[in-house]
């Protein structure tokens, strides 16, 4: 492995010239870029995936198991059997497509006993003979103990006696449930049994709260406004049919005949109206009166309870790296000034001729820039998809065979929302006030989010499950692949005027600014007001969306550090494989080799890209990357 080079930033002025230096040649929407000849492949490709998909090709040697590698596969298949047993579990490959009859356990003898699983699960890997293992075992090892590190942090430090944050809550999540139906009957009587344990789930929710509460360790109390309004309406609900728990009764699959399809639908009604609204007649008090009144009122996560350990804690978990609030607070401020420069040559190639700060008024307040319907962005963003599979196998081999689609953010959530995610499931884009949601920053969005972002690369994990199960890398691969895919789009042509390269600026400057306000407002002392500012002066984002972001840096600490840090690894693999391959570098073979890891931890993204770089740089699937 090479030596870390983790704050050796590729700077974001040479990445414009990276872009262009292994990039395919645009040619006609047909063809594809000209590539050189490739070594003779020495490894056929593996047998098909248990969907049928075409199984990905290691860069590691492949040989006999040793030992300790057959005891670390004992280890975490028993630990994935524990697991299955636990009430609610739901196999990450069928998330959002098998519905489960109940929710998980949340109560804090259930946290105990995760806990004393995870220390005992963490025992045995410290006691496994590295030395004696190959390198794909060391590499499930460290991925693995990744894993298990971070689920202990989190009940080391009792994180589920906060489940609700600026953007998130457990009630929340459960709204969504079921909102564009399910597939079969079986789905449904699922449901069913599902919405009857809402009150227990809801329950034991509430006394995390109140135990958190008690001992001072709750979002701060700044970022959680307005947040009654998530419950109101279905507390103040009169029948079924006015909560979002009803939308997956409205349109049923054909395949339900008619006479099901009504008892389905009574049976859901009487449930919801039983059992899912006096729940939320019992949530919203506790909410209004006892909860949201007595929260903290410190933005800084080493105010919390044991803080210090904490937030340091946090950033290892979303970066995973060893390294200070310090660092990522200088670090940022570099990269800020430096894309900074990028938006100057922008604002050139624009003709404006005002400064930094008219040229922000303009972009934030000319009517050109705005949709004047919900109809029209949401029309624009699938163009906007579309314009990607048209371009897409010049810059990837492998193609996924699931879909996704486009939908709105659901009204009640949207104004705590940003201006979209993605997922496997699809890419939901927020039409709430439609004045904070410039046109100029939809390709980036769409870029990151959608594809070849967020849901284009869940659906490639999700069909390309390591079958060992030890893949998942956290969110700094997720979200510095998506933040990557962004600057992938100036190589793309996705970017047809300045103004949207300047949305695309605009965003790297945001997430840079993220490494600055987030560690400022943690761990050195920056008031709310201070990043809100921040973000004023070095991006367009609009006074919604920086109210909203700053809220949510400030309920989920260290989250936000993951994306600009993700990238430059990226930016930093990518650079280093040209410098090596030289003209056998092969763009489709670089995306399709990050992707078909399914994520990793940053250090074990570098051993792997390096054990593929030395293997020639032949990519995961072969004959597709030609």
């Amino acid at each position: 492995m090479r030596a870390p080079r983790v704050l050796v930033a590729v700077s974001m002025l040479s990445a414009v010239a990276l872009a262009t230096a292994q990039a395919p040649a645009m040619k006609p929407a047909t063809a594809k870029p000209a590539t050189t000849a490739k070594p003779a492949m020495t490894t056929a490709p593996a047998a098909k995936t248990e969907d049928s998909n075409p199984a990905p090709i290691s860069p590691f040697p492949q040989g006999p198991p040793s030992k300790p590698g057959l005891e670390l596969k004992t280890i975490h298949t028993e630990d994935r059997k524990w697991r299955e047993a636990q009430r609610g579990y739901v196999d990450p490959r069928r998330m959002n497509r098998i519905q489960p009859k109940e929710l998980r356990s949340v109560d804090a003898a259930t946290q105990a006993k995760e806990y004393d699983h995870l220390k005992g699960v963490m025992a045995q890997l410290e006691k496994l003979p590295v030395a004696e293992m190959n390198e794909s075992e060391k590499i499930n090892l460290e991925i693995y103990r990744y894993q298990i590190e971070s689920q202990m942090s989190g009940q080391y430090f009792k994180e589920w006696e906060k489940p609700v944050s600026s953007l998130e809550s457990f009630w929340a999540n459960a709204q969504g449930t079921g909102e564009r139906g399910f597939r079969t009957e079986q789905d449904y009587l699922n449901y069913l049994t599902w919405l009857a344990d809402i009150p227990r789930y809801y329950d034991e929710n509430i006394a995390n709260m109140r135990a958190g509460l008690a001992r001072g360790f709750t979002p701060p109390k700044i970022t959680l406004n307005g947040r009654d309004q998530t419950i109101a309406p279905i507390a103040k609900a009169t029948s079924a049919d006015q909560t979002p728990f009803w939308k997956a009764f409205v349109h049923m699959p054909s395949t339900i005949n008619t006479a099901e399809q009504a008892r389905l639908r009574a049976e859901g009604k009487k449930v919801i109206e039983s059992t899912v609204i006096p729940e939320y007649k019992k949530l919203l008090p506790f909410w209004t009166d006892e909860y949201y009144p007595k929260t903290v009122t410190s933005i800084a996560a080493t105010d919390l309870p044991d803080g210090k350990a904490y937030y340091k804690a946090q950033i290892k978990r979303y970066t995973t790296l060893d390294l200070s609030a310090d660092d990522l607070h200088a670090f940022g401020i570099a990269e800020v000034a430096k894309i900074h420069q990028e938006m100057l040559d922008t604002m050139v190639e624009a003709k404006f001729t005002g400064d930094f700060a008219a040229f922000q008024k303009f972009l934030r307040t000319d009517p050109q820039f705005y949709p004047k319907t919900k109809e029209e962005l949401l029309g624009d963003v699938s163009y906007m998809m579309k314009e990607f599979d048209d371009k897409s196998d010049r810059y990837f081999g492998y193609q996924p065979r699931g879909r996704f689609g486009v939908h709105p953010v659901p009204d009640e959530v949207a104004p705590y929302q940003p201006a979209g995610f993605g997922g496997a499931g699809g890419f939901s884009i927020n039409l709430y006030d439609l004045p904070s949601r410039p046109l100029y920053g939809m390709p980036a969005l769409v870029l990151h989010e959608a594809a070849p972002g967020h849901s284009w690369a869940g659906l490639i994990a999700r069909e390309h499950a390591d079958p060992d199960g030890f893949r998942g890398g956290g969110s700094a691969f997720g979200e510095g692949w998506a933040l990557y895919c962004e600057r992938l789009g100036t190589e793309m042509d996705m970017y047809h005027t300045p103004y949207e390269k300047f949305g695309m600026l605009s965003f790297q400057s945001w997430r840079a600014s993220r490494l600055v306000v987030d560690t400022g407002m943690h761990a050195m002392g920056w008031t709310r007001e201070q990043g809100q500012q921040y973000l004023r002066d070095n991006t367009v984002l609009s006074e919604h969306d920086i109210e909203e972001e700053i809220d949510r840096y400030i309920s989920w600490p260290g989250q936000a550090l993951s994306y600009y840090m993700g990238m430059t690894e990226i930016l930093k693999e990518r650079k280093h494989a040209q410098e090596v391959l030289g003209p056998k570098f092969n763009l489709r073979a670089f995306h399709d080799a990050i992707l078909a890891t399914g994520g990793l931890p940053l250090p074990v993204l570098d051993e792997y890209l390096e054990a593929w770089i030395k293997g020639g740089g032949i990519g995961p699937y072969p004959e597709m990357e030609k």
